[in-house]
């Protein structure tokens, strides 16, 4: 499982980086708007390594903010791109989020596996 993971984790930060740094026509896009369309990927892309990496999450985390910082200042090389400051917020932010919400899923799976009367099905009739 956690090869599965990892690797889907490397899969969609390949993708969202190709989506941030490739031709602007090629870019997927959809009604949440740009904004929208950088948070719903960086929450992914923070969640899935959030998973993927469960006991370096938080040097994963301040990884993935730095490497998401240099994503955006290549973006001054790639054509028809722009370097943003909002940008930069929205994406490490949403990523921040998303290795939070893998810490609360942990976090309650664990608790789950650990409690007895949560995994019973219930008295039998």
């Amino acid at each position: 499982m956690s090869i599965l993971l990892r690797s889907s984790a490397w899969l969609l930060a390949a993708a969202v980086a190709f989506a941030t740094l490739g031709p602007p026509s090629l870019r997927p896009h959809s009604d949440l708007g740009q904004d929208g369309e950088h948070a719903l990927a960086f929450v992914l892309v923070g969640l899935a390594f959030g998973l993927a990496y469960p006991r370096r999450r938080l040097s994963a985390t301040a990884i993935a903010v730095v490497l998401i910082g240099l994503l955006e200042l290549m973006q001054f090389w790639a054509p028809g791109r722009h370097a943003r400051l909002e940008d930069f917020l929205v994406d490490a932010g949403t990523t921040c989020i998303g290795f939070a919400l893998a810490a609360i899923a942990d976090w309650a799976m664990t608790r789950f596996r650990a409690n007895p009367a949560l995994t019973r099905q219930g008295p039998a009739e």
